[in-house]
């Protein structure tokens, strides 16, 4: 059978299955947000590894004094006025040695988890890429499919025609005719689906919108990467064991048992104050001091001002503190049940995935001996259009024409059903594939199905390009 061809206005794009996949890995928004995650829980890393670090300050004072004051050392109250200048730099510091120590322990927990949040970005945008791939498969073949189906109509409308009116009555000719035309619509229905999937892999892959996907595999290609025999007992553990969604919710549920650590331990680590000391504000340490009466400053000298102070706290007589844990355990509670349901659907992810394999498996077979069964029928029912049988002094059809017209009808349904079967079975091993947790670089890199091609990944002016993935999380 002929493939289905390109219109000349079409913008032709030719892909493999290879290729589609290795642009999976970076190209998708879905793994650029994931990314972003990543990068904002390395920020918070590095912010609370530095809460140990003090606070670096420059600045000056200026303070103007009118009028009477009290004199603390005398007891008496004086009338001066004065004012004086201190400029310098300080290292201020304000720190609980709780959050010092523990913060960086949750903040690290909590980057593992966005890093499985990206794998699990990757893994979702490869199954969109392989459902939105054998779209476009199901579809042109479909098209193609149509495309026969019209040809061997045409041959059944000239077959007919040439018919003898006394053999054949002309509500049976148009009936063809009729037949043909409902073909022909179909096709452009089909013809149009192959360019709406084609928009719906190129929309997830970031590409040109205005080109038709043209897969460079047979449409009646099977990918197999798991037997769909394997029983569930085998499948469950590697699905429990490798989905990084069920790695991250563990991430989560460590970060929330450091974070109870840290409040069983904040009332016994002090919180540390280091600053200045007879400075505005007490937030200049060291520098150049100058005063003198009035409005002149005569009088200059360096100075150093320091004060380092260990404050332990109990918040609310230590009812306070009990809270914080309290809230802690019950947030631990909460990821713990997180994760149980995550659990939970991933199971029943495997069970689903599983079943639609064995089922599209069985229909491939199916699909496939219909399809051969309705080419043999419809090729005969064609042929016995010539052939006649007497019966008395009556000169009659083997086959009618009608019963020709029926059997393209069943043709071009075998054709649809087969195409779909396949998209299906394929479909159907990406989602096990998914579900199982195996991760998308498996199959992008390491062990793609086909050898990978250079493709033009360039877009119109008018939508923002797309280079090798997001901008490094250290830019």
């Amino acid at each position: 059978m002929a493939p289905a061809p390109t219109a000349p206005t079409d913008v032709r794009f030719p892909i493999n299955l290879a290729t589609a996949l290795r642009l999976a890995d970076a190209r998708p928004l879905v793994v650029a947000a994931a990314q972003a995650g990543t990068w904002v829980a390395e920020a918070k890393l590095a912010r609370a590894k530095a809460l140990w670090l003090p606070t670096a300050m420059v600045g000056f004072d200026y303070i103007r004094h009118d009028g009477g004051g009290p004199d603390f050392n005398k007891g008496i109250l004086t009338a001066p006025s004065v004012n004086f200048f201190y400029a310098g730099g300080s290292f201020i510091q304000v720190v609980n040695l709780t959050d010092a120590y523990f913060e960086p322990l949750v903040a690290r927990r909590e980057l593992d988890a966005r890093h499985w949040d990206v794998q699990a970005a990757k893994n979702d945008s490869l199954l969109r890429v392989a459902d939105a791939y054998f779209a476009v498969h199901r579809a042109r073949g479909s098209y193609a499919g149509a495309l026969y189906c019209i040809d061997r109509g045409r041959q059944l409308v000239d077959r007919v025609d040439r018919l003898g009116a006394d053999l054949v009555a002309p509500v049976e000719a148009q009936r063809a005719r009729n037949m043909l035309a409902d073909l022909q619509q179909r096709a452009t229905s089909d013809r149009e689906d192959w360019r709406v999937s084609s928009a719906d892999l190129t929309q997830v892959l970031r590409l040109d919108p205005r080109a038709v996907v043209e897969p460079l595999e047979p449409d009646h290609l099977q990918v197999t990467l798991i037997d769909p025999g394997k029983p569930l007992d085998d499948l469950m553990p590697v699905a429990l064991t490798n989905r990084p969604e069920l790695a991250s919710h563990r991430a989560m549920i460590r970060a929330a048992e450091e974070r109870i650590r840290r409040e069983k331990a904040r009332p016994m680590l002090p919180v540390v104050m280091l600053n200045g000391f007879q400075s505005a504000g007490m937030l200049i340490q060291a520098g150049i001091f100058g005063m003198g009466p009035n409005s002149s400053l005569d009088q200059w000298s360096g100075r150093f001002d320091g004060s380092i102070q260990l404050l332990w706290q109990l918040e609310g007589m230590g009812l306070g503190n009990l809270a914080r844990v309290k809230r802690q355990r019950g947030e631990q509670s909460d990821a713990i049940a997180d994760f149980f349901r995550a659990q939970d659907l991933v199971s029943a992810e495997v069970t689903r995935a599983r079943a639609r394999l064995q089922s599209a498996a069985a229909r491939v077979t199916q699909a496939d001996r219909s399809l051969r069964a309705a080419l043999i029928t419809f090729d005969g029912t064609l042929e016995g259009l010539g052939q006649t049988s007497r019966f008395g002094d009556v000169l009659e059809l083997v086959n009618r024409p009608q019963e020709a017209v029926f059997a393209l009808e069943e043709l071009y349904a075998a054709f649809e059903n087969y195409y779909g079967t396949v998209a299906e079975y394929n479909r159907a091993q990406f989602e096990l594939f998914h579900a199982l947790g195996y991760p998308a670089r498996e199959l992008a890199e390491l062990a793609p199905p086909g050898d990978l091609i250079p493709v033009d990944t360039s877009r119109p002016d008018y939508l923002p390009p797309v280079g090798i993935g997001p901008p490094p999380a250290t830019r």
